[in-house]
């Protein structure tokens, strides 16, 4: 299931660097697994698109059965012209405009509002309609204190408290509640977390008593080894637990509610690449440092959340182990993939693999110093295809002026 050295070497030396190669069989068996993991008749497993949006990977998910979180008109859009149906996805947005609800509302798939204010001006323009609610679960936990989405010092979700403001404004409009959801965050270091999260939205579903409920959502977050060292966690016991929890749950309520789940880094993160190439090695007294033709706005977790990818040299992957500093091509000290990182010696036009890099990679890129996002190549069953081609850089600004207003004659 791992793509192999040579195989990314090839591609490398196929469509140049940076590029990012994702493995389509790899994303297909992380599925089967997650799904296995939590046996429940209306499991419903809503791939968080905003983890990585690229077009083959979206038919991959669709080809499986899975649905669609959906976070921003944007992903909306993007999820209907790959073929899913409003049916298939929920729209969970944070601070929206009112344009943005209509637009949502026009298409037909379920909101999902986490504010009481934005509920009440929902409920006023659009009684009487389906809706769910987004609750915060008053658990805090994440890798990191930019990803922690639950706990009073978060924007997500509607307070525990408040859930009578919930109840009355629901009741005012006749909204026919068919969900309850929340997010503790992601890369959850406790495995207990979704266990608290769940018991306190469970608290929330027999308080309002909605009748119209249909299913509850818990959320994605499920972490994964990024380091060599990490162990991965067992979701089958874990998954155990929470369908045990559920169950009883359900029988106690009187009603089997459906399970949703928002995976996006659990089913691609680990099937991604980021290969670069080496242009500059430089002995700065006692720190080796590596430049690569990449850098932060390609893959910019390690910069903006301290985050580890493993890296691997594909051109010596057996040379002595040295340390280095691997850093990109971007004006910004803080350019870095790694720091004081033990990896086989490194030389100039070496091949690199940034590897773990599926989720949260490319979706947070950007073209900051006017560089171009790297290619995407997709492999399936040993197959490699270009799915979505490298820009040139007078490609990215023909693109820039086409769209610009201010354009100065030319001298």
């Amino acid at each position: 299931m791992k793509l192999e050295n040579q195989l990314l070497k090839k591609i490398a030396e196929t469509y140049g660097t940076p590029t990012y190669v994702y493995n389509l069989d790899l994303i297909k068996s992380k599925y089967n697994y997650f799904k296995a993991a939590f046996p429940w008749p209306d499991l419903r497993i809503c791939y968080a698109m905003k983890a990585n949006y690229n077009t083959a990977i979206l038919n991959t998910m669709k080809s499986l059965g899975a649905f669609i979180d959906a976070v921003s008109p944007g992903d909306l859009s993007l999820a209907l012209k790959c073929g899913f149906k409003p049916s298939q996805i929920i729209y969970t947005a944070n601070n929206m405009k009112d344009a943005e609800v209509d637009v949502v509302m026009k298409t037909g798939v379920l909101m999902n509002i986490g504010s009481l204010s934005r509920l009440e001006k929902y409920a006023k323009k659009y009684p009487g309609t389906r809706v769910c609610i987004r609750f915060n679960p008053d658990v805090v936990d994440g890798e990191h204190d930019k990803i922690k989405t639950g706990g009073d010092l978060t924007k997500f979700g509607i307070l525990l408290e408040d859930t009578d403001q919930v109840i009355r404004i629901t009741k005012e409009h006749n909204l026919k509640v068919i969900g309850l959801h929340e997010h503790t965050g992601s890369g959850l270091i406790k495995s207990d977390s979704i266990l608290a999260a769940m018991k306190n939205m469970m608290s929330i579903a027999k308080k309002t008593n909605f009748p119209d409920l249909e299913f509850m959502d818990f959320g994605g977050g499920f972490k994964i080894p990024y380091s060599p060292d990490e162990q991965p966690i067992d979701y089958k016991t874990m998954g155990h637990d929470i369908v045990s929890l559920f169950s009883n749950f359900c029988d106690a309520y009187g009603k089997k509610l459906g399970l949703y789940f928002e995976p996006g880094k659990f089913l691609t993160a680990q099937a991604g690449h980021l290969l670069v190439e080496v242009n500059t090695i430089k002995n700065n007294r006692q720190r080796a440092i590596c430049g690569t033709d990449s850098g932060f706005p390609q893959l910019i977790r390690p910069m903006f959340y301290d985050a580890y990818h493993h890296i691997d040299n594909l051109s010596n992957p057996d040379g002595e182990k040295i340390r280095y500093d691997i850093c990109g091509n971007i004006c910004e000290t803080g350019d870095l993939f790694a720091r004081d990182r033990l990896v086989n010696k490194i030389r100039e036009g070496d091949l690199l693999s940034i590897n773990d890099a599926g989720a949260y990679c490319y979706s947070m890129g950007g073209f900051y110093n006017l560089r171009p996002m790297p290619a995407e190549v997709v492999v399936e069953k040993t197959k490699i295809r270009l799915s979505r081609k490298r820009l040139t850089p007078d490609e990215l600004i023909a693109l820039i002026l086409k769209e610009s207003h201010d354009m100065l004659p030319v001298l």
